[in-house]
């Protein structure tokens, strides 16, 4: 595989079929507690615009509109989008749904207060989760935060198959969605990829598989955040 191969974002591929069956979308319906735990975060600074990246089934976007945001929605996939309208719709809540790549997002400069990417921008390798980082960026508000999950190179995924590109792997005739480009990342490569976002907090956490580790971070965007709440 060459390296402009690697740089597409292609694993919404794979999660677009995923999501077209309620048991392939039975694991990704429960909201994440390190997600819920930002809200009272998100209070204090008056966020009031909220855009989930990648959405998947809208867990995390359908949450944020309950709880009173603002909510966007996101993904490259067409099912993704439907099941989250879906599922806002069974909440009794509004989002505003959009397909589109993470790597041109289609929304304005400087839309958002926050943005939730999570298990989302490592689907690629370095060149794309540039990209995104740099749409998101694009999208914030001055001092707005972001929220988001990369693979670690701690992960058992890592240094599995065929590396395509720099801390960039494939696993040709998998099963899951690593037939598609990952990209893992150190603690210093986390921070170079994000600059000039501040890191504010970070830790590298287990998921639910042994060997599983993301890092789980929040970063804040440059300039002072505006009065938006």
């Amino acid at each position: 595989m060459t390296s402009s191969t690697a740089s597409s974002t292609t694993a919404h591929r794979h999660w677009d079929e995923v999501w077209k069956s309620e048991e392939g979308r039975r694991d990704w319906s429960a909201v994440d507690p390190w997600v819920a735990g930002t809200v009272g975060l998100l209070r204090r600074r008056g966020v009031r615009d909220v855009l989930d990246l990648a959405c998947g089934v809208g867990r995390h976007a359908v949450f944020l509109a309950g709880e009173g945001f603002d909510s966007w929605a996101v993904d490259a996939s067409d099912t993704a989008v439907r099941e989250t309208v879906a599922a806002a719709g069974r909440a009794g809540v509004r989002v505003e749904p959009s397909v589109g790549p993470m790597t041109r997002l289609p929304y304005e400069d400087a839309s958002f207060d926050y943005v939730l990417a999570y298990n989302a921008i490592y689907h690629g390798d370095r060149d794309a989760v540039r990209a995104t980082v740099r749409e998101i960026h694009r999208v914030l508000r001055p001092g707005g935060l972001y929220q988001l999950t990369m693979l670690s190179r701690r992960n058992a995924g890592c240094g599995r198959g065929e590396e395509v590109s720099p801390g960039t792997f494939v696993q040709p005739g998998a099963a899951d969605d690593k037939v598609h480009p990952h990209f893992y990342c150190d603690a210093a490569e986390l921070v170079a990829l994000n600059e000039p976002a501040q890191l504010l907090r970070a830790h590298d956490e287990e998921h639910a598989s042994p060997g599983s580790y993301h890092w789980h971070c929040l970063f804040e965007a440059p300039g002072e955040a505006g009065g938006t709440g």
